[in-house]
């Protein structure tokens, strides 16, 4: 194949040298990226052209392609239909072990939008996120700030259970992305709190320890959002010494939400 492809473009490029136009129905990769037709709303993706491309070829660009494709579908969806689209999910394996798929639940005019790691065991039966003794904990560190449920949104970077609670594979980060992405496109918050090391380390494509990521600033995403990071309310019931760090944590969130917003009786 390589023989064959570094031939065709020797002799492509030895015949324009000589001046001579030369017409091929396709061309090299390296020397013409081919729009795919924009239909029906999916945003246009380019890809690479094989001269002499087998049909076992064509094959495998379509299989690279429809993740994209995919991907531009989800980006172009109201929250209705994502929801739906949420639900029926099947593009990674947790689909077969999960009870049903957690979209999410609150305001989704939020100005701040909590973010954990994946669904638990109990949130997997209800169908929502933050259920239990740890919903509980998350419901009094919104209280503290003058927050609840009904006035943020709370979802997570999975949005099926992995099996007894293991930490997210990257395959299945990669899968639930674009739902989050959207959601948080849809929704456009002017803050992010991300709950917890796996979560943090997800939205921020990170590999520091949650103490390294905690104490600043950072932004998510296209419209660069700024992100906080705290601990998982699941963690401070383990070690509730650390719900004094906490405490600082949302105390920044609560600054920043009040300097976002106008004073009373002042349009933004």
């Amino acid at each position: 194949m390589f023989m064959k492809t570094h031939n065709g473009l020797f002799q492509l490029q030895y015949l324009e040298r000589l001046g001579i136009d030369v017409w091929v129905r396709r061309q090299c990769e390296v020397t013409r990226q081919a729009p795919v037709e924009n239909t029906a709303g999916r945003a246009s993706v380019e890809r690479p052209v094989q001269l002499g491309a087998t049909a076992e070829d064509a094959a495998d660009i379509q299989q690279q392609e429809r993740p994209l494709t995919e991907q531009a579908e989800i980006a172009s969806l109201n929250w209705e239909a994502l929801r739906e689209r949420v639900e029926q999910c099947e593009r990674c394996s947790l689909h077969e072990t999960r009870t049903q798929a957690v979209f999410g639940i609150g305001d989704r005019q939020a100005q701040l939008v909590l973010i954990g790691e994946a669904p638990g065991a109990q949130e997997d039966l209800r169908g929502e996120p933050f259920v239990g003794r740890a919903g509980k904990l998350l419901d009094e560190m919104l209280r503290a700030i003058d927050l609840s449920r009904e006035t943020v949104y709370i979802t997570n970077v999975l949005k099926s259970r992995p099996p007894n609670n293991r930490d997210p594979r990257p395959e299945e980060v990669a899968a639930c992305e674009p739902y989050l992405r959207r959601q948080l496109e849809l929704i456009s918050p002017s803050l992010i709190l991300a709950l917890g090391r796996v979560a943090a380390q997800c939205l921020l494509k990170s590999t520091q320890s949650l103490g390294r990521l905690r104490g600043a600033w950072h932004h998510y995403g296209p419209q660069a959002t700024l992100l906080r990071v705290t601990y998982h309310p699941a963690y401070l019931l383990r070690s509730p010494a650390d719900k004094r760090n906490a405490w600082q944590d949302l105390k920044h969130v609560r600054q920043r939400l009040r300097d976002a917003s106008p004073p009373m009786g002042v349009a933004p």
